[in-house]
């Protein structure tokens, strides 16, 4: 078999995660890691045993890799991305794909342009039950999509001293929970459910309108209390909290809920979709079991296994049931389809992953939604 050679690039919380899902791929090599400096790219690669470190520049320049993953802040996305394309490489790039949606609509035009495959890291696409409940709903299991509620709730932006660098419009954006979180809640609903949304009403809340922005490595102070004179004073005018009413284009409602200060919630993105048949709910903390609610019968529980999953949710588990699988089995099971298309050297005219344009999809509803809280007032989305 022909390994396909990789370099990724950035080393922060989600690009180690693209590596180890990489390295569970039969047909792929990740060969070069990439970052703001070869002296720590090298440090980096080494933790991570892949052979060669580079800067951004010199990996563009390495004929053998075919595949780049971005894995940088936000801000970078469009820029390395478009680099990327135009140096002939595929490219599978972290949400959001871009800052705006002038800089998204390029790079879904210069993908499209070029040919080459052409991904955004939608993985949450990728639990099994995800894809079950969309099969089920494609064979009318479901009904018409009566109503959907969804929530995501995180706890890392609990305290007024935790900070990162999404909290920096600069870096990040106009939007913080909506776009880091809110995006993979809109893209799994449409996905789940095959409707639109055609209109929003956001009411969105800062809970720390001033945080305490450590000026020293955190790290540094693991296990330590660090002082008030290591802290300065930032002002915050992203959201810590939204709530968003929705409209969808059978003419039916949604209403989400997506936060980064409720305690205790790590990472729990919640569905549950009415149909005029039954009612799917999922949770990603639990997320091998999914609840089915009938009105004239008992309601069920339907737990992973790839023995009773359809056949194209089948294609996305790889262990027995009762074997459970999680969060980074999604990563692995997107890269298995995106990398089956790099073999075939294009992209597929009708590609079951997320693509750019997914990714500009989820922008044009994530902009809609900071103009509707903007206005304090319904704002459609053509």
């Amino acid at each position: 078999m022909q390994k396909i050679n990789v370099g990724v690039v950035g080393t922060g919380f989600i690009g180690p995660a693209h590596i180890e899902a990489l390295r569970r791929l039969p047909n792929t090599n990740v060969l070069a890691l990439c970052e703001v400096t070869t002296e720590l790219a090298r440090q980096k690669a080494d933790q991570l045993g892949i052979e060669r470190a580079c800067t951004f520049d010199e990996l563009l320049k390495m004929d053998d890799i075919k595949v780049v993953h971005i894995c940088t802040p936000n801000f970078l996305h469009y820029s390395q991305s478009k680099a990327a394309l135009e140096a002939g490489k595929h490219v599978v790039c972290e949400k959001p794909l871009a800052k705006d949606l002038h800089e998204a609509e390029e790079l879904v035009k210069l993908a499209k342009e070029t040919g080459l495959v052409n991904a955004v890291h939608f993985n949450l696409r990728y639990y099994p039950l995800v894809r079950q409940m969309k099969v089920m709903r494609e064979q009318d299991d479901l009904g018409e999509v009566y109503s959907i509620i969804g929530s995501y709730l995180q706890d890392w932006l609990f305290y007024d001293t935790d900070y990162n660098w999404r909290l920096e419009p600069d870096k990040s954006g106009d939007s913080r929970a909506i776009a880091d979180i809110g995006s993979h809640l809109m893209d799994s609903l449409e996905y789940i459910t095959g409707l639109k949304t055609v209109a929003v009403m956001a009411d969105f809340n800062t809970v720390h309108k001033l945080r305490k922005k450590p000026l020293k490595p955190v790290e540094t102070y693991s296990g330590k209390m660090l002082q008030p004179e290591d802290y300065a004073d930032v002002p915050i005018n992203t959201e810590d909290h939204a709530n968003v009413l929705l409209r969808f284009d059978n003419g039916n409602r949604g209403v989400i809920t997506v936060s980064q200060v409720s305690a205790g919630r790590k990472n729990q993105m919640k569905l549950e979709i009415a149909g005029s048949k039954k009612t799917y709910a999922w949770n990603s903390e639990a997320p091998n079991e999914m609840w089915i609610g009938n009105r004239d019968g008992a309601n069920q529980s339907f737990m992973r296994d790839p023995s009773l999953a359809h056949p194209e949710a089948r294609s996305v588990i790889s262990f027995p049931g009762g074997h459970n699988e999680g969060f980074p089995d999604t990563s692995k099971q997107l890269f298995k389809e995106v990398y089956a298309a790099i073999e075939a050297g294009k992209q597929p005219e009708n590609p079951t992953y997320p693509t750019f344009a997914d990714g500009y999809r989820e922008l044009l509803i994530c902009e809609k939604i900071l103009e509707s809280n903007r206005k304090q007032a319904w704002v459609t989305i053509e």
